[in-house]
């Protein structure tokens, strides 16, 4: 099978991967432009975590290595939800 794509076929349907793209893409966008510094401060907040959570377990535990660092990660993660909720409720209460 020799199959043969030509230029105009080729970026016809480029475009139309941009444009899905671009239709996916749009919402997330508008969400992160809405909460950046927010968004920011709560993945700075997380990666955080995950170092002193592991840590401390491992530490006060014992526990095996990816022990530490499976509570390490879902138990943050809960928590950047909770971070996030709060944030967005403190900066609605007291704007700057």
């Amino acid at each position: 099978m020799n199959l043969q794509i030509n230029s105009v076929n080729m970026t016809c349907m480029i475009e139309a991967i941009k444009k899905s793209v671009m239709l996916f893409n749009a919402p997330i966008q508008r969400v992160y432009e809405a909460n950046r510094g927010t968004i920011i401060r709560t993945i700075i907040y997380t990666i955080g975590h995950f170092v002193i959570a592991a840590a401390c377990v491992m530490y006060f535990t014992g526990a095996e290595f990816s022990d530490a660092v499976t509570d390490a990660i879902v138990e943050p993660l809960l928590n950047s939800v909770w971070y996030f909720v709060l944030d967005k409720f403190w900066a609605s209460r007291y704007p700057q």
